[in-house]
């Protein structure tokens, strides 16, 4: 039998254990010892887990996205299943195989979305007038996560922009803040009270989520999204790492300061409020360099801003990109 070198195996980090400290979880730790047989292979044998959760609904007259501002992708779709069953959701689990298990009983009908602060008509929204707000789209992005594994996901959705245009910001508003569902009765973490200070929340610059990119899914690969995947709506901002992408919105709020954001509360030390996708500027405990797309061999290396650098790099022009993770 030939055995390799430790430096000769390619192998993943894929993290899948959980490390808890103050309240914190640290995802780390390496999947499987690779081998040859690669990520991919390993991941599809020994992680898929249960198939319950993961069914959708059909979304009627979904078109395709087009124009200069929204890249084509070439790269390959991940699988539904891949998508729909490797999932960061901690208000359900921390092991990204339970989440969608858990999750399959989520109840997200009926479902509002407050929207307040510095706008002009402030409104809470129902579920069926979001889905009104504008055309919904398809929108295959990239999707990165910190942790140094990627997708290719077939997002469902609506602008950002619509749904702020709707409520009118006003002029001294320079930042959203979004805010997740905390619901002890569904949320087995949320009910525990452990992992996170609940609920979860996030926010981007007001022309980050005014970018044409910046998109409220509501589905994904023509089905309306599954509980684990953050229904009914969740946050998508390709250039950004997946903890950006904060699920199951029920508060939207515009401010005139940064607001509090989970990870970058819990961490700053390894969690900036701008998480853009930079391979020049690792983790403090492990390489962006490179990332293992889910259902792939191998490694590939990781594009600065996602690959998307020619429609945001502008966003953040001055500014000391190594500074500011």
């Amino acid at each position: 039998m030939l055995i390799k070198k430790p430096d000769e195996i390619k192998a993943s980090e894929i993290t899948d254990k959980d490390i808890y400290t103050s309240r914190r979880v640290f995802l780390r730790g390496a999947m499987l010892t690779a081998t040859a047989l690669g990520t991919g292979w390993l991941y599809r044998h020994f992680a898929t887990p249960n198939q319950e959760g993961a069914a959708g609904e059909k979304i009627a007259d979904v078109k395709t996205a087009s124009g200069a501002s929204i890249p084509a992708i070439p790269d390959a779709r991940t699988s539904y299943e891949d998508i729909t069953h490797y999932n960061n959701f901690y208000e359900f689990s921390t092991d990204k195989r339970l989440v969608a298990p858990r999750a399959k009983n989520f109840i997200t009908r009926p479902w509002t979305v407050e929207v307040t602060g510095l706008v002009h008509k402030p409104k809470t929204f129902d579920l069926d007038d979001l889905l009104k707000i504008a055309p919904l789209e398809e929108r295959v992005y990239r999707h990165r996560c910190v942790e140094a594994w990627s997708m290719v996901i077939p997002w469902v959705g609506f602008p950002l922009a619509k749904l702020l245009d709707a409520v009118q910001p006003t002029s001294q508003a320079t930042y959203v803040a979004l805010q997740s569902l905390a619901d002890p009765n569904q949320m087995p973490n949320v009910r525990s009270g452990s992992v996170l200070d609940w609920p979860y929340v996030e926010g981007l610059r007001l022309d980050e989520a005014l970018h044409p990119l910046t998109i409220m899914a509501t589905g994904l690969y023509g089905e309306t999204l599954p509980p684990q995947n953050g229904a009914p709506l969740r946050l998508v901002v390709p250039w950004k790492y997946g903890f950006k992408g904060i699920k199951s919105i029920v508060k939207i709020r515009l401010t005139d300061s940064e607001p509090t954001t989970t990870w970058n509360h819990d961490n700053p030390q390894e969690y900036g409020f701008y998480s853009n996708v930079n391979p020049e500027v690792d983790h403090p405990r492990w390489s962006q360099k490179t990332e293992v797309r889910i259902g792939e061999f191998g490694r590939r290396d990781t594009l600065m801003f996602n690959g998307y650098g020619e429609q945001v790099a502008s966003l953040y022009s001055g500014m000391d990109l190594r500074k500011y993770y």
